[in-house]
Formats: structure tokens, sequence, C-alpha cells
């Protein structure tokens, strides 16, 4: 079998490319994707190059974890049928070509037990299952409280509070800086932190991914809060120890999702819980894929970017 990829083959140099794939096994699927979402996390860090070095990252490579599709092929152990609907979190099945992600293709194949079904009915939005997954994972870990501030009202800080209160927790407030990004809550008050006299925060969730902010976030927190470091920081984080020694401060890093995340994240959009409306702003055909990824990187007006293969081999 063969597909249509995007293949990042160094920084900021993007193609689609035909590529071949590996043969299916009993416990695999076979999937068309029809959308793939562009991250601005660890996606923008590969494209730019300025990606931290660690084992398996190289180019070329094909990028994306955010894939939505049709399985077309199953085998007896894979745990599916043909015609379900599903999200896979890339895959590695593009022979010499890294697999890195490996979501953002035509057609891939993977592990049924990597795979999640989804509810047809929600479209292009399912590809965003990892992201409010891993979302899910800083809330819900061990020790973990719920924020009543999240610093950040994009696609992820939007997701933190959609999440908090859908654990019925009380509504947080949610800082932004950018006007575009100043709209959309449902349930919560997005402010500028210039318009917010409150220091006694106890639980305050960043998911700008500014390292730069520690210590005006430190000094936003009462006596024993915790930061929780939702976001990804490529550059070493520092901050004044004065301050963080007299408010006894906590810090958590919050990391990727986990399959159980995945699994009790679509159990809360299967019962209506949690709503992924409003979070796609900008669409783009995957043959249009350099464009669509400078776009999701340097417009501040576009929250998430979704690519559509509907079309391609």
């Amino acid at each position: 079998m063969h597909t249509t990829a995007i293949v990042l083959t160094g920084p900021e140099a993007i193609q689609v490319q035909d590529l071949a794939l590996t043969s299916p096994g009993a416990a695999d699927i076979v999937v068309d994707i029809d959308h793939s979402g562009i991250s601005t996390g660890t996606e923008k860090l590969i494209w730019s190059g300025k990606m931290p070095a660690f084992p398996g990252f190289g180019y070329p490579l094909v990028p994306g974890y955010e894939a939505a599709g049709e399985v077309v092929e199953a085998g007896p152990d894979s745990g599916f049928r043909v015609g379900d609907r599903v999200f896979v979190p890339g895959a590695s099945c593009y022979g010499d070509t890294r697999g890195l992600f490996g979501g953002a293709s035509r057609r891939l194949v993977s592990a049924g037990a990597r795979a999640v079904k989804l509810d047809p009915a929600l479209g292009a939005e399912g590809a965003l299952l990892a992201l409010a997954a891993t979302a899910r994972h800083a809330l819900a870990t061990e020790r973990a409280e719920l924020p009543d501030l999240i610093v950040g009202h994009g696609v992820f800080g939007r997701l933190l509070a959609r999440l908090t209160l859908a654990a019925g927790g009380p509504a947080p407030t949610v800082w932004e800086v950018n006007p575009d990004r100043m709209s959309g809550a449902d349930g919560y008050e997005v402010v500028h932190p210039d318009a917010d006299p409150r220091r006694d925060y106890g639980n305050i969730y960043d998911a700008s991914g500014n390292g730069g902010l520690l210590n005006s976030l430190i000094m936003r927190l009462k006596k024993g809060g915790e930061i929780v470091l939702a976001g990804f920081y490529p550059e070493p984080l520092s901050f004044a120890f004065p301050p963080a020694f007299m408010k006894e401060a906590r810090f958590r890093i919050a990391a990727e999702w986990q399959r159980e995340d995945l699994i009790a994240t679509n159990a809360l959009l299967d019962a209506g819980a949690l709503s992924l409306d409003g979070l796609i702003t900008h669409t783009r055909p995957a043959s249009s894929a350099a464009e669509a990824y400078q776009t999701a990187f340097e417009d501040p007006a576009c929250l998430k970017m979704i690519l559509t293969w509907e079309g391609h081999a």
C-alpha cells in the first residue's frame, strides 16, 4: 500500500509525498484519515527546528498526532471493524521515513490498541481528542487540584476551563493578552492580567508555554499555592527564589496524555459533559500544507488548524 503524507524534510521545509506503508498484521487496522490537526506546541518546535534533541527525532519525518478517520481494514485481533470511526494518535508505518508522530497522512497503519472509537457525529472535532486528553491529564493526575487561574485562552486553555467546569469545579479565571483570543468563554471569565487585582490564587495552570511569566505568576499565588506547567518549554526555566520562598510555592509539570486519559475524555464527549465546539477556526486541504502550517504557527487568530484529506489517494 501507498499513501499521501506530509513530510518535514527539514526546518520549515514541508512536502506532500507518496510513501509506502508497512503491511498490517492481525492486531492492526488500516485507517483512511479525513481530518488531522496541527499542534502549535511540539509540532511548531519540529517545524521551526527548535525541538530539543531526543531519541528517534530527525528528518525526514511525518508529523501529527491528531488524526481521525474510518477503518478500511481490520485485523482479526484488532478489536475494530471496517467502517468504525476512530481517533489515531499517530503511527509509525512509513518505512525509512520517520513516523515520529505520523498522523498527517491520508492512510495509515496502526495497532488497534492505540486507536479509540469515536462518535461519527464529532466530524473534524474528533481530531482534537488528544489535545483534550492532555488537558484532562493535567487535571486528573494524583494530588492535582482544579485551577482557579488558567493562563492563556488558546485551545488548550479553553479545554482546561471546560474540563474544570465538567468536573464540577468553580469557574476559573482565564488570563489572555491577545485581543483576538478574548472571546469564546462559556461559563467563565477571560480578563487581561493587568485588569486582575487578585493575589491569592491557589492553583495556577499555565497553558501559554511562556516560561518568562513564572515570576509574575509566583506573585499571584497564595501561600502554599501551586503553579502547574501545562505548556511545553523548550528553553531552561528560572525564577527568583526569594518570592517563591516567601510563598512556599509548589511547582508541578503536566506531561502528555496517557491511554486512560483518551478513554476518559472520550467518555465525557459521549456523555455530553464536554464540548469541542468552536475550537477549530481554520481548515485547509492537505495539499496546502505549507501555507497551513505557517498560518497555524504565525497567525494569532488561528486557534486550531485542521487539514482535510478528502480527495487524496
